[in-house]
């Protein structure tokens, strides 16, 4: 599916559940895709306890750009996308989320677009090597639940746990979260579930 935004054309793989009860809204990081590994396990098991699953490629990246420029035209661009999603399953709750930048946009967006919770992987608290500039705002502003879920060795900092619902520290894992994706899906979904 391809949905027109003012940035150009963004991108969406949906895959349906059989009986949807849930519908869950993924992106990708700045530079990276939605066949990142940690989203494809999310996608995999949300699928399987019953979830309708989108991951979007946002239009700066069908692009070819690797970031994401201003901020207030990423958010507006996703709030297009969100709402051509939502055309037709209005009554499916719903839950967005991202890695990194994707995790960012789903906190300033999720009360813009009617999510009941966020769902923030590998979220970058502050630029490698400067904690001074943090974005835990972002996470405190997001107005709904928001599960945090990062790695221990996330160079981009760790968010603290008063500033989401949620936060899961994974041991050993890096900004990446390919150690083991597959139990990053099994947390991302027995949280989200409680929406459906």
């Amino acid at each position: 599916m391809q949905v027109m935004t003012p940035r150009g054309p963004a991108l969406v793989e949906i895959d349906e559940a059989a009986d949807p009860r849930l519908l869950l809204v993924l992106t990708h990081g700045s530079a990276g895709s939605v066949d990142a590994p940690d989203l494809l396990a999310v996608r995999d098991a949300a699928l399987a306890a019953g979830a309708t699953v989108a991951r979007v490629t946002q239009a700066f990246r069908v692009a070819g750009a690797r970031a994401p420029g201003s901020p207030a035209k990423q958010d507006d661009a996703w709030e297009i996308v969100l709402g051509e999603l939502r055309a037709g399953r209005e009554r499916l709750p719903l839950v967005q989320g991202g890695r990194s930048n994707g995790a960012r946009v789903a906190c300033r967006t999720a009360k813009a677009v009617g999510a009941a919770a966020v769902v923030a992987l590998a979220f970058p608290l502050h630029p490698p090597g400067k904690p001074e500039r943090s974005r835990a705002d972002e996470l405190r502003g997001a107005g709904v639940d928001v599960l945090v879920v990062n790695g221990d060795r996330d160079p981009f900092g760790i968010p603290d746990a008063a500033d989401a619902a949620r936060l899961v520290v994974l041991p050993g894992e890096n900004h990446d979260l390919k150690r083991d994706p597959a139990r990053v899906g099994e947390v991302v979904t027995d949280w989200i579930m409680r929406y459906a």
